[in-house]
């Protein structure tokens, strides 16, 4: 903040200032200063869900972690079984539909 030295000063409506406020906080932006400078620089606020993110890396520790076991237990034993080769496949197509809903998602933000 040290070097924004400069001030400007604008008029509005009090409806305005009101729509201004509620666009503010859809947005996620905490002061009407850094709101307003965001999109008189940028034109464009997005606020982004992350929680499809952060389920994708839940899922994917699981199916690393599940993997770490299976592996230990292919060197102990000599051999895998097929259920769970077929468990760790089903969570992976899961974690692949989940990532292709999430990048449709994030195609579609205009």
């Amino acid at each position: 903040m040290s070097n924004r030295t400069e001030e400007l000063k604008i008029r509005i409506s009090p409806e305005d200032k009101e729509r201004i406020k509620l666009k503010m906080e859809d947005a996620g932006i905490l002061t009407m200063s850094a709101y307003v400078r965001k999109m008189a620089l940028d034109g464009i606020c997005i606020r982004l869900d992350l929680k499809d993110v952060r389920q994708l890396t839940v899922m994917l520790q699981r199916c690393s972690d599940n993997l770490n076991q299976y592996a230990k237990r292919a060197n102990e034993t000599g051999s895998i079984y097929a259920a769970d080769i077929e468990d760790l496949q089903n969570r992976l197509d899961e974690i692949w539909e989940l990532s292709r809903q999430s990048l449709a998602s994030l195609a579609a933000i205009r």
